[in-house]
């Protein structure tokens, strides 16, 4: 399995040795052909505003909404959760929309809140590490959005179909339940893909 990664901010390195560690294969996104043979990918963190001009000028803008659309699964942490959300608050801007969500931006204030805190979530039994910098909030989840873990009872890990957002960094801790989780969601698309038509 093929997971790219943006990688033209945030901690994209730490997101390919999680999923290395997993065993999945990685490739560094930064034009539409590095989305070649990829069965998912990752939007990391970084600030949104310069991902979105990013994905713009290099056409991946379209083209990541378009591999969604074909049932690749797209994981967005912080920034990247950002981008996957319908509505974006404070101030606004444009994103991808494959999320039917709300999302406010800075929403725990610039530093506040960069910090670690453990969770109950749906991937595992013992509490989920996550890390916070200054993160967005994700307001409000619209019908059949699938909250996996909440933090100060705002969802913090939410899922649908093939898209997965965090407002946290999974990254930087030594807990892979959630890249886990999302190589499943990749899988899911590669056995799709698979099938006879």
């Amino acid at each position: 399995m093929k997971i790219g990664i943006l990688a033209i901010q945030g901690d994209f390195a730490a997101h390919a040795a999680m999923l290395r560690s997993l065993g999945a294969e990685t490739a560094e996104v930064r034009r539409v052909k590095d989305l070649a043979d990829c069965d998912g990918i990752i939007l990391p963190g970084g600030e949104s505003t310069t991902q979105l001009q990013f994905l713009k000028e290099e056409g991946l803008f379209e083209a990541i909404r378009k591999f969604a659309k074909q049932g690749g699964a797209v994981f967005g942490t912080c920034a990247g959760a950002i981008l996957l959300a319908a509505r974006v608050k404070n101030p606004e801007q444009d994103s991808l929309g494959l999320l039917d969500m709300t999302v406010l931006r800075n929403g725990y204030g610039r530093q506040l809140a960069s910090d670690v805190f453990f969770e109950v979530s749906k991937l595992k039994k013992e509490p989920l590490e996550m890390v916070f910098i200054r993160g967005p909030i994700i307001e409000e989840v619209g019908k059949g959005i699938e909250v996996l873990a909440l933090h100060e009872g705002k969802p913090a890990l939410v899922e649908k179909g093939n898209i997965l957002a965090a407002t946290f960094h999974p990254e930087l801790t030594d807990d892979g339940s959630v890249h886990e989780h999302f190589l499943k969601l990749a899988g899911s698309h590669v056995a799709a893909a698979s099938q006879p038509r």
